[in-house]
């Protein structure tokens, strides 16, 4: 089955999601598998790209140069940048525009649920060494990370941001409830998950899982959260995000 294609328009009460790169032909790739497809074919949120380089200046449409002060690789420009940014905030004046970048604020579930509870995003996917920070601070890009390590592009991280808010929007996952109990909900990692076979290995699934007494599994569940917190992300605990 063909992945299903960007639109060019959204419906009235959809959920937009603008890209802005030099590379349109990446999306909706992963996006639009899943149920991050499903949801983009049922027009519970839409996708448009922009290629900047229809921004680009002359006859081959520049869209970099070299740093000022000098150094390795190129930066993509200011005027460019903007171009086409202000011409995709034509059509999504509402949209905050969003530029992913190792140096920005580290991305988390508080972050997703603000962006994914508002009419979209405007995702800036940079390239090379980087935009020109001008156009960043001119017009109000929000700089958000996917993690502290470094990507050829902006592509993929904009595309995980917009997973990460696409399965919360209304009717995208079939079960809200799972929604509650998952990593960093209440500020604690997920409780582990067992099913069929009862035994494999030699390895049981535990016995308050298999008890029917829900009050029981409710607190096996709880009591697993708070376990794997403190052994694998302790600064959870000790940021005070975590709902006792």
């Amino acid at each position: 089955m063909a992945a299903p294609a960007a639109r060019d328009g959204p419906p009235p009460a959809a959920w937009r999601a603008g890209i802005l790169t030099l590379f349109p032909e990446m999306f909706p790739g992963p996006l639009g598998h899943s149920l991050s497809g499903q949801a983009l074919s049922a027009g519970v949120w839409s996708l448009e790209t922009r290629n900047i380089r229809d921004f680009g200046i002359g006859r081959h449409r520049t869209v970099d140069d070299h740093p000022a002060g000098g150094g390795p690789g190129m930066v993509i420009r200011c005027d460019v940048a903007a171009a086409a940014i202000d011409a995709a905030r034509a059509d999504a004046p509402d949209s905050p525009l969003i530029y992913m970048s190792p140096r920005g604020a580290p991305l988390t579930q508080t972050t997703v649920r603000e962006l994914a509870a508002g009419p979209g995003l405007l995702l800036l996917a940079g390239r090379f060494e980087g935009i020109d920070q001008r156009v960043l601070d001119a017009r109000e890009a929000r700089e958000i990370s996917i993690g502290d390590y470094v990507l050829s592009g902006g592509e993929l991280a904009a595309m995980v941001l917009i997973d990460a808010c696409v399965r919360l929007l209304p009717g995208v996952v079939g079960a809200r409830a799972s929604l509650a109990e998952e990593s960093f909900e209440g500020g604690l990692l997920e409780y582990p998950h067992y099913t069929r076979p009862r035994e494999w290995e030699a390895r049981t699934i535990p016995d308050a899982l298999l008890s029917g007494d829900h009050k029981r599994i409710a607190e096996w569940r709880r009591a697993e959260r708070l376990r794997i917190t403190r052994e694998r992300r302790p600064d959870l605990i000790a940021g005070g995000g975590a709902k006792a």
